[in-house]
Parts: C-alpha cells; structure tokens; sequence
C-alpha cells in the first residue's frame, strides 16, 4: 500500500498559520489561472471570492501580530513585515474584483502580476514556473 503525506516525525498540527499560507497559495494558483486565460466558471468564481474574503481578514489579523512576533522567534518562516500582509490584501481585493466579473484592463492585470511574483517570492511559491494543466477545468 502507498502511504502519502509527511513522515510520521515531520508530522503535526496544523495550526492557523499553516491554514493561511495554504489557502494564499490557493489563492495565488486560482488568480494566475485566471491571468493565463483558462477557464473561470461560477464555482471558481464563488471559490475565489471566498478564499479572498478569508485571506483578507486573516491578514489584518496577521498583520496585527507583527510587534508581538519580533519579541518570540516566529514558527514556520511566519516573519513577515507589513508590506507583505498589504500585498497579499491588495490580491485578495483583486481576486474579489475577477470574482465578481468587474473589469480588469491591462494596466490591472500588470499590477496584478506583479504583486503575485512579489508575494510569490516572499513565500518560495513558484507556482507561475510550469503549466499546470488541472487549472484548465471549469
């Protein structure tokens, strides 16, 4: 039998931190499917507004325990500054914006892009490096 996930050392919790760094990456894949031009039917779309409403508050959240983590070593690599957390609130207004069927010209989507390579490098994230052909479902 095969056995999928992390080796039983390595395994653990999953704690707030680790839900919102999932749901962001999720995030990042849906918007960039979205540049890239493959399909975004109504489930997508609801997806997608949902995940940004969450990423959205949970950032201000976030964003709020800054002070106290300079004084405890972070966990996880969770040692990010402010314009972080203002990036990734600005994708989640974004993503709430392509949800919603609001128009997006091209100056927007380059605004768009390069705030996901910034947020993408902050993260190690290299989800835009290879085609991923999952994301051409609706």
């Amino acid at each position: 039998m095969l056995r999928f996930g992390a080796a039983p050392d390595n395994a653990g919790e999953m704690d707030l931190d680790h839900i919102f760094i999932c749901r962001l990456k999720l995030l990042i894949v849906m918007t960039r499917a979205y540049l890239e031009g493959y399909p975004f039917g109504a489930v997508r779309k609801t997806a997608l507004v949902g995940n940004a409403r969450y990423i959205a508050a949970e950032s201000v959240d976030l964003e709020q325990l800054i002070p106290i983590r300079t004084e405890q070593p972070a966990k996880d690599g969770m040692d990010f500054d402010h314009v972080f957390y203002q990036r990734v609130k600005l994708l989640a207004s974004m993503a709430k914006t392509i949800g919603k069927n609001y128009p997006i010209g091209e100056h927007r989507k380059t605004a768009l892009t390069d705030n996901l390579d910034m947020i993408c490098n902050a993260l190690d994230f290299t989800s835009g490096v290879k085609k991923v052909e999952f994301l051409k479902v609706a």
